[in-house]
């Protein structure tokens, strides 16, 4: 990904940001270490602001589209009250494989239930269950799938927040699937008379749409 903003400004915008706990920081080291495709791995700064997003909502379930190693769950795992329910999918073994890892070390692991397969085929099969908050970052080809399913799953005054909205300045020539997958899925969102919602240029770009 070509960062969107000067790496300096990023640096200062992490530096003026509450700083992860310990355990957050080694997954970022660790997955870094561990995976080609780290970047894919949601930065402090964003994980501050799922963080926040949780606790400023009063979501006490949320539902997670796209594991990779557990640094969004766990962020927002952290601002559920003890009681809370985080439900995150994926259907890659190796990567969940880490992220269970440090669930298990973490206080609020126990609010994390992953559920392995496709995030279409989980979805469906949570239907009739209602969210307070979902998060996605998953297959952008079928970000506009995902957000059809989920839309129906979210309470009202519920919200969504879907990572790489920008995708690194793509949406603004789509060329490839997952190029037009988030574009069309920005295009349905602003279109949607469902929801409200904002685009923000943070990190790789976040839409947040509440549902009416």
């Amino acid at each position: 990904m070509v960062p969107l903003i000067d790496l300096a400004l990023e640096r200062y915008t992490a530096e003026h940001t509450t700083p992860p706990c310990d355990l957050l920081a080694e997954l970022a080291v660790v997955t870094r270490e561990k995976m080609a495709a780290f970047n894919m791995q949601v930065g402090p700064v964003e994980g501050a602001f799922l963080r926040l997003l949780v606790g400023l909502s009063g979501a006490s379930r949320v539902l997670e589209i796209g594991t990779f190693t557990g640094y969004s769950a766990l962020s927002m795992a952290e601002a559920l009250p003890p009681d809370g329910r985080l439900v995150t999918c994926d259907v890659d073994e190796a990567v969940v494989a880490i992220a269970r890892s440090f669930f298990d070390r973490s206080p609020h692991g126990s609010k994390i239930e992953v559920r392995m397969g496709d995030a279409k085929a989980t979805l469906a099969a949570l239907r009739g269950e209602t969210f307070d908050l979902v998060f996605l970052d998953a297959d952008k080809a079928a970000y506009v799938d995902y957000y059809e399913l989920a839309v129906p799953m979210l309470a009202p005054g519920g919200l969504l927040v879907a990572d790489n909205a920008l995708w690194s300045g793509r949406v603004l020539a789509p060329v490839s699937d997952d190029d037009r997958g988030v574009d069309a899925f920005n295009r349905r969102v602003t279109a949607d008379p469902r929801v409200d919602n904002v685009l923000l240029s943070v990190r790789d770009g976040i839409m947040l749409a509440r549902k009416l």
